[in-house]
């Protein structure tokens, strides 16, 4: 396992991103009295795990054991 420089390296981090972009292109096609709701609650979601993962590499415990 080789080491890396940034979260943005990591590949959780990228398939987080890459599904995030997926989720959020599938969430188009609710149904228009969900855009408000349901489809708000999904993207923000998705998009929470990638938010997630970097503030964890901030924390200096998480970068002794990684």
């Amino acid at each position: 396992m080789e080491y890396v420089e940034s979260f943005r390296g990591l590949e959780v981090y990228k398939l987080s991103r890459q599904l995030a972009k997926e989720i959020f292109s599938l969430s188009k096609s609710f149904p228009k009295e969900e855009m408000y709701s349901l489809t708000d609650q999904v993207r923000r979601s998705s998009r929470s795990v990638g938010a997630q993962i970097a503030e964890a590499w901030g924390r200096e415990d998480t970068k002794s054991i990684l």
